[in-house]
């Protein structure tokens, strides 16, 4: 275990930009969330084998589209969201953990550990980020007699007041019902749901995924811009570069049920969006798919390039991507229902690129400080 600095805050926010493919919040987000967890207290990460066997684990997040115009979200709003579920939850929840890597989601959980004294754990629902609870969720949609618990917190205060919801049923119908909440209430919700034995997140998660940030962050930040930033992307991800070049709008987002909708061109290849950067197609056909890691670098500035950041495009940019297996891999990212899903909201195929040997913790990633 090991407490969490102002340095690994900055770190967080560099390296989950890139591993956000597009999404996983926002960067200023990010940043607060960061430098509020780390002076009120220390953060304290852990890994998967040094918590009790005893354990029980949340996952924490928000919930919603990074480029709704009226979303708000406080830090007080994920503490008092894992508050109130471990009021209810009617079992000992000792550590926290991210439903994905992202700009501000790699955060998740450092400011409850602050407040409230809960571990964050070194895993995640998904080592990249993506749009939709169940390629998060750690499989337990397909858990038998598993049944989700859930609450979420905030909303914009100006437009709609304080929302509170306490959700309990099928994992699935919870997810759909709190994305809807999210819309209703300006954008974007925090969450805190699903408590579960850490036995399930041994099995499920995937593990080192908020160490690879941080590492992948110190290396940019090192770097600092242009070749030498997507170098040390490519390095620490084993990433390939497909393409470089304008990044020009093929479609323009569109803002509809709570996702960010959209397709990117660089050079030969486009890039659909669910949110998230969810495949890559070029001259010869599909190059990339999700749980594929697809991060567009902007070269000005050594960052990846989140959707809502686009704008009309025209910057320099470089396509990455690092193949699923490469990094570690949870249950959730290649759960078939969530990807059919992806398939029937955007109209792309999913399955049929899935690589078949994918399994749960192959990849999980160690870090270079210990």
């Amino acid at each position: 275990m090991r407490e969490l600095t102002p340095d690994d805050a900055r770190n967080a926010v560099l390296g989950g930009g890139v591993l956000a493919c597009g999404g996983g919040g926002w960067k200023h987000h990010g940043e607060l969330m960061g430098s509020l967890a780390t002076s009120l207290e220390r953060p304290v990460l852990a890994g998967i084998d040094e918590l009790p066997d005893d354990t029980w684990v949340a996952t924490v997040t928000a919930i919603g589209a990074p480029a709704a115009k009226d979303w708000e979200i406080r830090p007080v709003d994920y503490v008092h969201a894992l508050a109130e579920l471990i009021k209810v939850a009617g079992v000992p929840i000792g550590a926290v953990m991210t439903a994905q890597n992202g700009y501000s989601t790699t955060l998740n959980g450092w400011i409850q550990s602050s407040v409230l004294g809960v571990k964050v754990l070194d895993t995640a629902g998904d080592v990249r980020a993506h749009p939709t609870g169940k390629l998060g969720g750690l499989g337990l949609g397909e858990r038998p007699g598993y049944e989700s618990l859930q609450v979420v917190s905030g909303g914009n205060r100006a437009l709609h007041g304080h929302f509170l919801s306490i959700n309990k049923g099928n994992l699935n119908t919870v997810d759909n019902v709190l994305r809807d909440i999210s819309v209703r209430t300006g954008g974007f919700i925090a969450s805190a749901r699903n408590p579960v034995e850490l036995d399930w997140v041994k099995a499920n998660g995937a593990h080192g995924s908020i160490s690879l940030a941080l590492d992948l962050g110190a290396d940019l930040a090192a770097a600092g811009s242009g070749d030498a930033a997507v170098e040390a992307v490519r390095n620490r991800l084993g990433a390939d570069v497909v393409d470089a070049g304008p990044l020009r709008i093929e479609k323009r987002t569109r803002t509809v049920g709570g996702w960010d909708r959209g397709t990117f061109r660089i050079g030969d290849h486009t890039v659909p969006y669910l949110n998230e950067y969810m495949a890559v197609d070029g001259p010869s056909g599909r190059v990339a798919t999700y749980p594929d890691t697809i991060a567009i670098i902007d070269t000005a500035t050594g960052e990846g390039l989140a959707v809502k950041d686009a704008g009309r495009g025209g910057q320099d940019v470089v396509l990455l991507v690092a193949r699923a297996g490469t990094l570690p891999v949870s249950s959730s990212s290649i759960d078939r229902a969530g990807l059919a899903e992806c398939e029937q909201i955007m109209g792309i195929g999913f399955l049929g690129h899935l690589d078949p040997g994918l399994r749960p913790g192959t990849a999980a990633y160690r870090s270079s400080a210990g």
